[in-house]
């Protein structure tokens, strides 16, 4: 029997009109300011279609566009120019930066109550912590995602194929929180397979186009796919093998129209709470909070430099054995 395919649009729906009910009666409106350094085409069509989401919830939306060869301090400088704009209440820098730009430092320059993805040291660390804080926006929608389709967290094994900063680990913090057993696989993981065919739930966040086959996926296993690799044909193809999975899972995520929407909806539900965090204004935006996972935190604690590379997806999983 073919898996119940999530409908990742409507979910996303529900999420945004809750944030434009939110946003309504709100004076002045909450502001989210986008950081985006030179002129990579897929970052470009984010940007504007992250813009067409804030004009859709009542959100104002501010681009801050800098050359492809801007300085490392010149991009600091602008974020922290948005840190200390009364008028900014959330801040994105649009990933990937430049080969030449340290992205860890970039993202710690962000004041973390303004963190809208949750990808600051401070933020990251009240995450792993299980403190309440801003969760990165993809890993916060497939919670709420699973959440939504019927599946209970509690208790099952979930399994995650990836281990960036960005997906990978967050979702599992995540997972833990709602009491799930977690298992993190990456490109040294050996007999990939027979790990995930003891997942409940498998999430696909390698970034590696149908990587996950019929063969490795669990009878009955709800099945959340990140991936989003063009093909030759201009298509967007997932890390899982939709079809051969389909036919063994209960529930899977289709690409397009599965998380995709729901990271969207979360940035704009991540936007609200960066509002409330800024403004102190939560009990006047009436918005229902999800899990344990939200706002909160200040710019405190140490900078250090560490590797770009930890904020890429895993794709080099299946390459190495």
């Amino acid at each position: 029997m073919a898996a119940r395919v999530i409908d990742g649009k409507a979910i996303a729906q529900k999420i945004l009109d809750e944030v434009a009910a939110g946003v309504k009666s709100l004076s002045p409106k909450p502001c989210l300011a986008i950081v985006l350094v030179g002129n990579n085409p897929a970052s470009q069509s984010y940007v504007k279609k992250k813009g067409e989401m804030c004009e859709k919830v009542g959100i104002v939306s501010r681009n801050v566009f800098l050359p492809e060869n801007a300085a490392q301090a010149e991009i600091e400088k602008q974020v922290e120019m948005l840190n200390s704009d009364p008028r900014v209440h959330a801040i994105l820098v649009q990933l990937p930066l430049p080969p030449h730009v340290n992205e860890p430092d970039v993202l710690e320059r962000v004041n973390a109550k303004k963190d809208v993805d949750g990808f600051s040291f401070v933020n990251s660390g009240k995450l792993f912590a299980g403190v309440p804080t801003i969760a990165p926006c993809t890993p916060r929608g497939i919670i709420h995602m699973l959440k939504e389709s019927g599946v209970r967290i509690a208790g099952k094994h979930a399994v995650v194929i990836g281990r960036s900063n960005i997906v990978g680990k967050p979702l599992a913090m995540l997972l833990l929180q709602e009491n799930a057993t977690v298992t993190i696989c990456h490109s040294c993981t050996k007999n990939l397979a027979e790990i995930t065919r003891t997942a409940d739930i498998l999430v696909a966040a390698a970034g590696k186009p149908k990587l996950v086959k019929a063969e490795m996926v669990k009878e009955g296993a709800a099945v959340i796919d990140v991936g989003t690799t063009r093909g030759a044909d201009g298509k967007l193809v997932g890390d899982v093998d939709f079809e051969g999975a389909s036919m063994k899972a209960s529930l899977i995520s289709p690409v397009p129209g599965g998380v995709g929407p729901l990271t969207v909806a979360m940035l704009m539900k991540n936007t609200l709470e960066c509002y409330e965090n800024c403004t102190g204004s939560r009990r006047l935006t009436g918005i229902r909070r999800g899990s344990r996972a939200v706002m909160i935190g200040n710019r405190e604690g140490a900078r250090g430099k560490i590797s770009s590379a930890a904020y890429a997806e895993d794709d080099e999983i299946g390459k190495k054995k």
